[in-house]
């Protein structure tokens, strides 16, 4: 799901795309905490799903071996683009730009920035399995929960992720699973100390893959909508169900 958060981008449409079909939908199923989005309807059932990985998709194991860049991020100016939009910004980028210069003697690997294009399919999987870390960046300010599923993208395949602590996922992984961030100064501190410290990135980045595959992964997420749809009560409450 895009956005959901009033501070990001396209949040009318995204939530008009809700509002629109409430009448007719039993439940929403939304990667954002319900929680942090006050126009929700409560006639309807809304329940937050994480971003599912599947072990078909995300193949790599990044952790394993050495690699040449160390922090891998890609954009684009919508799903699945092909091409920049000319003309249209993206406070990302800003972001990204600032962190370059707070950040000597990093190798970074940049896409959908600086005129060079968004990357897709096989020669995203190309790019990224030479990565030691991916920024977990969405557009808009963070919100509770909330990410893109590059998420499933970085961590899944084995590369230590970089997330602003204010998406709150620390409900859900701790500071040996994830590198949380407060601010632009944090983030370039921590990505200095991790490219410099191999243990330390294989070890984030390992036990980060193998806790995101065990509770987040696409079976247990599309059990857990079958359940809320149909009302199945189980003993056995889901990893993100405890944690909230």
């Amino acid at each position: 799901m895009d956005p959901l958060n009033k501070n990001g981008p396209d949040f009318e449409r995204n939530k008009k795309r809700i509002l629109d079909k409430s009448e007719f939908i039993d439940t929403n199923f939304i990667t954002t905490s319900p929680d942090a989005l006050k126009f929700l309807p409560s006639f309807v059932n809304n329940f937050f799903i994480p971003n599912p990985t599947d072990p078909s998709f995300e193949t790599l194991d990044n952790f394993k071996k050495p690699c040449n860049i160390d922090v891998f991020f890609a954009l684009s100016h919508g799903v699945h683009r092909g091409v920049l939009k000319s003309g249209k910004g993206d406070n990302r980028s800003y972001f990204i730009n600032q962190l370059k210069e707070k950040t000597p003697n990093v190798k970074f690997d940049l896409y959908g920035l600086d005129k060079k294009q968004p990357v897709w399919a096989d020669h995203y999987f190309k790019v990224i399995s030479n990565a030691k870390m991916g920024l977990n960046l969405s557009r808009g300010k963070p919100i509770k929960y909330y990410s893109s599923d590059r998420i499933t993208q970085i961590i899944g395949n084995g590369l230590a992720c970089l997330i602003d602590e204010k998406t709150q996922y620390r409900d859900f992984f701790n500071d040996k699973e994830m590198v949380f961030y407060k601010n632009l100064n944090d983030l370039s501190e921590k990505i200095l100390k991790i490219a410099q410290d191999e243990k330390l990135r294989k070890s984030i980045a390992e036990k980060g893959k193998d806790k995101y595959m065990k509770y987040f992964n696409s079976s247990l997420v599309a059990e857990f909508i079958i359940k809320k749809t149909l009302n199945i009560t189980s003993k056995n409450k889901f990893f993100w169900e405890i944690r909230i």
